[in-house]
């Protein structure tokens, strides 16, 4: 076996196995298919799926839950194929399986990693005594693309925050022992560069340099495989004109040797095949043999391998140390996760729905993930006595909160409503209801209504956003604004001068421009899963008092994308102070900047984030690629009245470097809860990896510049307060 895995746990049990195998039962390995097809393209595998176990044909089988059916497909492969070697059963659970937690990219709006781990805790629980050993999960793919429907999936546009996040729920999904019985295999997706598809448009092409893979993209990777995730998936997009299913460079040089990874490479579903499409592969035998030398190790739904893997060996168009190495890295996992001591699961202990516990998580994960973009006046909180309430917009009262990629929880646990968690939140309120219009469509025939109880009430709360429908895979949008007719609901609102507030529910970052300046107080609430309402509630009658921050700028427009914080800057930057200058980088039909920057959130309460200081000022290179760190601490006061959370931000801009630097990269970050009047100093050790890049050209180098480097605190992307800190 290549990489760590030559020193890998169960190695004689490994060898034992692999030289019982004929050539057929090795690429049977490989394979793995659907239960169901009720996800993504192609029929359902249900007969297959039997026959290739009974055979001992088959590695692994996604879409199959519930202990009845992995059982029953477990015993056929256990108990009737000729070796006996045990299923792997995988299953999309993002965000949950009974108990739906808020979307990834709003668990990243937490900046507190705990949120992740509590969502796959929970989740490795209810699935694995269902029968499953493997979730599709974290993804973690950068992205500077908001039209993008997979953002909602991801941890947003900076890499170390999903680095951070990424590891967190590796470590919380697996455990320390991947074979107790409340733990799952997880899997990082998408390798590699996802996230940079051209447009927004899923699936599409990603142009990329050296220097931004291995500095943007693949950090959170690395994150991921330094906390010991079991798998990883292969990428649909082609990465500088090789598809990432075919692409040596990423799967094999990085990835299995540069890293050391001993897991396996799973394709996504039909990928191999989609190397024919791709124009990179002649047939289905190419595919599979590209699939396989580059270093994917088991394919998804497609079948070119176990079709035509005998004749590729026989034609020594693939080696049988590359195969061997492949089914090795497969047979670890299965001992790893105790499969051929315990392959069965108890299916009287089998968890089938959200208890109290997981819900109480899921509401308090929910509330933690909302950021206030705005609240003029403090309208909010919401008084409870309040003597009467208006609740209007398409997700009043809609259950369609709990996200994209929900798993079978959706099914029988939709979310709490908005509507339903106000009159409980506000007991004694005259709490009146109505949709003016639909998510999606132009009939305005409705807001009369809405603006009927508008006027009637002493607030209303206007709750507008995406269908789940639209967001997550293959749902590209082209336009950010709010679909349909809910403009002109909250412009008719607006109109009525009566106080109201705006909750966003919605999977990606949306353009406001068009009514935000009407809007006393906007709460992003994102899709919050299945304690929606409840949650949602709790931040707007100050239960919670909002602390999240946003993990991705949002834009003015959606002819401004790409727009992040973390730019490089041109020669002829665009300078405030300077706002007539003609030659310079910016729209001249557009203001200068986000709508709302990166880092971006508000409180009930306010709060003072001091300049950083340094432990040193001066250090040099050598050291810091030694190990040495320069400590940068950071004193925060809530200057408010009331108990908070502020989320400390430390950012570092290289000033001159052979290769030209963001202007801003965050480097540490910090939630913490302060009582008013109190404060506290947070502390953020600075090393290589923090102030140092990739070379983009020639061999890969990391390298520590000697220079000035400006290391800036605050409570978003625009910190002010800073120091420098010199390199020698």
């Amino acid at each position: 076996m290549t990489g760590a895995t030559t020193t890998a746990p169960y190695a004689s049990e490994i060898e034992d196995l692999l030289g019982r195998m004929t050539a057929e039962e090795k690429l049977g390995q490989l394979q793995q298919l659907s239960w169901t097809g009720d996800t993504g393209p192609g029929e359902g595998q249900t007969h297959e799926v039997e026959t290739a176990a009974r055979l001992g044909l088959l590695g692994s089988v996604l879409n199959v839950a519930g202990p009845r059916h992995t059982n029953y497909l477990q015993r056929i492969a256990v108990e009737e194929s000729r070796l006996g070697i045990p299923l792997l059963f995988g299953l999309d659970i993002i965000h949950g399986y009974w108990t739906t937690f808020p979307i990834p990219l709003a668990q990243a709006a937490s900046f507190d990693p705990g949120v992740s781990a509590r969502d796959a805790e929970v989740s490795a629980r209810e699935a694995r005594s269902n029968g499953l050993h493997w979730t599709f999960a974290p993804m973690m793919d950068v992205t500077h693309e908001p039209r993008w429907g997979r953002i909602a999936e991801s941890g947003g546009e900076d890499p170390y925050l999903n680095a951070v996040f990424a590891a967190a729920k590796v470590r919380a999904y697996q455990g320390d022992d991947l074979a107790a019985p409340d733990r799952l295999a997880a899997c990082a997706k998408h390798f590699a560069a996802y996230g940079g598809a051209e447009g927004g448009r899923d699936y599409n092409t990603v142009d990329v340099s050296e220097a931004r893979l291995r500095n943007l993209y693949l950090p959170p990777f690395k994150a991921a495989v330094d906390a010991g995730v079991a798998t990883v998936m292969a990428a649909f997009n082609t990465i500088s004109g090789v598809p990432a299913h075919a692409n040596p460079h990423t799967l094999t040089d990085i990835l299995k040797e540069e890293w050391g990874f001993d897991g396996f490479v799973v394709s996504d579903w039909t990928g191999v095949h989609e190397l024919i499409a791709h124009g990179f592969a002649a047939d289905g035998a190419d595919a599979g043999r590209l699939s396989l030398n580059a270093g994917v190790d088991m394919e998804m739904v497609s079948t070119h391998l176990a079709d035509h893997g005998p004749r590729l060996l026989t034609e020594g168009r693939i080696s049988e140390k590359r195969l061997d190495d492949a089914v090795a890295r497969i047979l670890l996992l299965k001992f790893r996760l105790g499969l051929f001591d315990r392959p069965y699961v108890d299916e009287g202990a089998a968890v089938t729905g959200p208890t109290g516990e997981a819900r109480a998580a899921a509401r308090e994960t929910a509330a933690r993930c909302m950021v206030l973009l705005k609240n003029d006046g403090g309208v909010l909180p919401l008084d409870p006595a309040t003597g009467s309430l208006a609740v209007v917009g398409p997700f009043a009262d809609s259950t369609d909160l709990l996200g994209t990629w929900i798993a079978p929880g959706a099914a029988g646990f939709p979310a709490v409503t908005v509507l339903d968690a106000v009159r409980e939140a506000a007991p004694t309120a005259r709490v009146t209801h109505a949709r003016g219009v639909a998510a999606e469509g132009h009939d305005t025939g409705g807001i009369p209504e809405a603006v009927a109880l508008a006027r009637d009430a002493d607030l209303t709360v206007v709750v507008v956003g995406e269908p789940a429908a639209i967001t997550g895979e293959a749902a590209t949008r082209a336009d950010l604004a709010l679909p349909g007719a809910q403009r002109d609901l909250v412009a008719a609102v607006a109109a009525t001068g009566r106080p109201f507030v705006v909750v966003l529910v919605n999977g990606r970052p949306l353009t406001t421009d068009e009514w935000l300046d009407s809007a006393p107080a906007v709460l992003e609430a994102w899709h919050p899963g299945i304690e929606a309402g409840h949650a949602i509630a709790d931040v707007l009658f100050g239960a919670v008092n909002p602390g999240g921050k946003l993990p991705v700028t949002f834009p003015r427009t959606a002819g401004q994308i790409p727009v992040y914080y973390n730019h490089e800057n041109t020669g002829r930057p665009y300078r405030p102070e300077h706002p007539d200058e003609k030659y310079v980088s910016r729209y001249l039909d557009l203001d200068e900047g986000p709508r709302f920057v990166f880092g971006h959130g508000l409180s009930y309460t306010t709060f003072d984030v001091g300049a950083p200081s340094l432990s040193t000022d001066r250090i040099e290179a050598g050291a810091l690629r030694a190990g040495a760190t320069v400590e940068a601490a950071v004193t925060v006061h809530n200057t408010g009245d009331r108990t908070g959370d502020e989320v400390v931000q430390l950012y570092v801009h290289d000033v001159v470097a052979s290769q030209v630097q963001p202007v801003r990269r965050l480097r540490g970050f910090r939630r913490v809860t302060l009582a008013p009047g109190e404060s506290t100093t947070v502390r953020f050790p600075l090393g290589a990896e923090d102030l140092g890049f990739w070379e983009g050209t020639g061999e890969p180098r990391f390298t520590v510049e000697p220079g000035d480097f400006h290391i800036y605190a605050g409570n978003s992307a625009l910190a002010e307060e800073k120091r420098t800190l010199t390199v020698t």
